[in-house]
């Protein structure tokens, strides 16, 4: 098997075949166009926002479990999303494979999911992240360092993503989908870079930079809640 020349955070070389796959992540999104315009309203505010070409992160907030593929398919660039491998299971785990999103183990340091998103930016990408780590009230409140290591490490801009109204009422057929053809709105921010310009990966430097994007994020969020009324 031909050997991909980068090496992965634990210093192991990365087979071609280990790289998130592109296409995949086209294919994904073209699968969440027509499931989340299918089910549910979705209302897209700054998609004009999002770079064209290039490395990105979506930082997005997460307060119920339809956040991540309602993002994937009203998004205008595919996403290869982190997710937690306890969704990898039965035939999902292919599926997801497949469209090329990312397992990734939250109880320890996951070189494997490490080395796979910065390649996803290496590529020239959009990776997708949850900086709060776990579904919750979606407010930015509290945010893990793993964001701020990409967002240096990877050289990539970040895009501040809302979405409200996925948890405010819950579906009648269905209890853990939001009410079919309800409106969620996803709003896309600014980019803005992570660091300071230092180019440093210093504990200190990420606590730094994870404290400027927890500022932006929740500036955003609060121009989101003004702009759609929720």
């Amino acid at each position: 098997m031909r050997r991909h020349p980068r090496r992965g955070e634990a210093g192991r070389e990365v087979t071609a075949g280990s790289v998130a796959s592109e296409k995949g992540a086209e294919v994904g999104r073209r699968i969440g166009v027509g499931l989340m315009y299918g089910l549910f309203k979705p209302r897209v505010l700054g998609a004009w926002k999002v770079p064209a070409s290039g490395p990105l992160i979506f930082a997005i907030n997460h307060s119920h479990n339809v956040d991540g593929p309602m993002v994937m398919g009203v998004a205008p660039r595919p996403t290869h999303f982190l997710i937690k491998k306890e969704a990898f299971i039965g035939p999902l785990d292919p599926f997801l494979t497949a469209i090329g999103q990312l397992k990734v183990d939250r109880d320890t340091t996951d070189r494997t999911a490490i080395t796979r998103a910065l390649g996803v930016l290496e590529n020239g990408g959009v990776l997708g992240i949850f900086p709060e780590g776990t579904r919750g009230e979606g407010d930015f409140a509290a945010l893990r360092a793993g964001l701020a290591y990409f967002a240096v490490r990877g050289g990539a801009p970040i895009v501040p993503v809302a979405v409200l109204g996925s948890s405010e009422r819950r579906g009648r057929l269905i209890k853990a989908l939001p009410p079919l053809r309800s409106r969620v709105d996803v709003v896309f921010g600014d980019p803005f870079d992570a660091g300071d310009g230092s180019g440093l990966r210093t504990r200190k430097a990420l606590d730094a930079a994870t404290e400027r994007i927890q500022k932006q994020l929740a500036a955003h969020l609060e121009n989101a809640r003004r702009l759609t009324g929720r």
